[in-house]
């Protein structure tokens, strides 16, 4: 059953959450002890990210400057096909713009096919690091809107090649990110309830938002998008602070706001671990008060770790 399916025959509000690959070299075995904590809570799906090549630069024994293209979390499409058959559960791949061409997806999508995934997250990604500007792989899309195209063309039986005989078609289910706060690079929030709204024209079939730790940013986009003519599902996002340096990181890295409360909460302890709690009570605050607004779903971001995620499930659904 695809995601969409899921959340129109829901009863209640599904609970998601996000994982990482690990880091090259790394055992999946981190990953299936985060799945675990978990999985008694029946999740609706579990998303994958993936991540672009990055360019690191190593000093040669000659003293010059070596620019070399690694991949640190490879495996994306591998390991989601992993937990989808260990554990039965349908599963989320995210799919970029960002370091991919347009052979490439198409390749992706196909190994995705083959292997019985129909569910992606489509997302234009992060630009380059150290580049002030997103730049297209050559042959690439700029915008996640041509993304969900291509997708969309899939589930038509239209491929790159347009030689090709007897092509198949896919059937992707297509999500896509939403900003109750704003994408960064947008410069107010109706251009950006455009650009949502393009990708919900192109093919998306749901959107999940970027974290927020203020209900009321995420309930005003969403009577946003209702205005704007986006009728898609949309699910609440939420990241839990976790350690004493998120309320300075989070909103450097992800250009959202911490309420004062929150940041007030996290200034008085004197640890991570304090911080992790107030963190917890915090998401279980927003968790009901998002259930009561009738959301069709909660999808948590765990970086890797689920403990947190467990107690806060525990106590809201």
């Amino acid at each position: 059953m695809s995601v969409i399916e899921k959340i129109k025959n829901a009863k209640k509000p599904l609970f998601t959450f996000e994982l990482l690959p690990p880091l090259k070299g790394h055992s999946i075995d981190r990953v299936y002890s985060a799945i675990d904590r978990l999985i008694e809570f029946e999740p609706a799906y579990i998303n994958f990210t993936s991540h672009r090549n990055e360019i690191v630069y190593t000093e040669r024994p000659d003293g010059l400057v070596e620019k070399n293209i690694v991949r640190k979390r490879p495996g994306t499409i591998a390991l989601a096909a992993a937990v989808k058959y260990k554990y039965n559960i349908t599963v989320v791949p995210h799919v970029l713009c960002g370091g991919f061409t347009k052979e490439e997806t198409e390749n992706v999508l196909i190994e995705m096919n083959f292997l019985g995934i129909d569910d992606v997250l489509a997302l234009r990604g992060d630009m380059q690091k150290g580049s002030r500007i997103f730049i297209p792989e050559k042959n690439g899309h700029r915008h996640t809107s041509d993304l969900v195209g291509q997708i969309v063309n899939m589930n038509r039986g239209r491929y790159l090649e347009e030689s090709l005989k007897d092509k198949f078609s896919t059937s992707f289910c297509i999500g896509v990110a939403g900003y109750p706060e704003k994408h960064f690079e947008a410069p107010n929030r109706q251009v950006d309830l455009e650009n949502l709204k393009l990708k919900v024209e192109a093919g998306a079939s749901y959107i999940v938002t970027q974290m927020f730790f203020d209900n009321k940013k995420f309930l005003r986009f969403r009577d946003e998008c209702r205005k704007a003519g986006i009728d898609v599902p949309v699910i609440a996002g939420i990241k839990p602070v976790s350690a004493l340096n998120d309320i300075r990181m989070l909103p450097q890295t992800f250009h959202i706001d911490v309420p004062n409360d929150l940041v007030n909460a996290v200034k008085k302890c004197t640890n991570d671990e304090e911080a992790r709690e107030v963190g917890i009570e915090w998401a279980i605050m927003q968790s009901k008060e998002l259930i009561k607004e009738g959301v069709p779903g909660i999808h948590y971001y765990t970086l890797g770790r689920s403990d947190n995620i467990a107690r806060i499930v525990r106590a809201s659904f």
